[in-house]
């Protein structure tokens, strides 16, 4: 495994099917955000797909509290991601590659970091309803992370750094009155 943004990460499962049969069974993780801006117009000004990377520290905060058995409350968080590559190593602490938008790093936009509640998971999937980032000064977006556990204050730097990663098509241009909306989804 290498530590780029990988649009899956799979790992091998064996699975006892009956006596002497065994059939192997690949389980993987994938994240993705689609995020698209509006204008003040009301108008679509573009749309990107992001196939995240989800890091280390992620998978094992996953494992952790399903298998696990640990007690849990979900507080997952989404934020807009600045310039440079998220690798698999990267925590809320440091990932010195990038910097998080919105508060010290343009743009900035209004309230915290956006609470995510996933929804009812189907056919292996979950997907976050749409989360609105509106837009208070000129700058561009590379991207969008999730944190789980930590705080909803912009730049904070607790919780797990779950998943983060840059869109496909490049960076996007934002200015003062536009809307980011994301929404996030993870299969297996």
């Amino acid at each position: 495994m290498h530590d780029a943004a990988n649009a899956q990460d799979q790992t091998g499962a064996t699975v006892i099917v009956g006596p002497n049969r065994v059939t192997a069974e690949v389980l993987g993780l994938r994240g993705r955000f689609d995020v698209w801006c509006v204008g003040p117009d009301g108008k679509e000004k573009w749309r990107e797909v992001i196939d995240n990377l989800v890091t280390t520290v992620g998978k094992n905060d996953l494992l952790d509290k399903y298998l696990k058995g640990a007690a849990y409350t979900q507080t997952f968080r989404m934020g807009l991601k600045g310039t440079g590559t998220a690798v698999a190593a990267d925590t809320q602490a440091s990932h010195a590659a990038w910097l998080e938008q919105g508060l010290a790093n343009a743009p900035t936009y209004t309230g915290n970091r956006k609470d995510v509640t996933m929804g009812a998971a189907s056919g292996g999937s979950s997907t976050s309803p749409v989360q609105a980032f509106a837009i208070t000064s000129t700058g561009t977006v590379f991207g969008c992370f999730t944190n789980n556990g930590g705080s909803a204050t912009k730049d904070d730097t607790t919780g797990v750094l779950f998943s983060a990663g840059d869109f496909s098509g490049g960076s996007k241009a934002v200015t003062s009155g536009d809307t980011v909306n994301v929404t996030y989804s993870l299969s297996v």
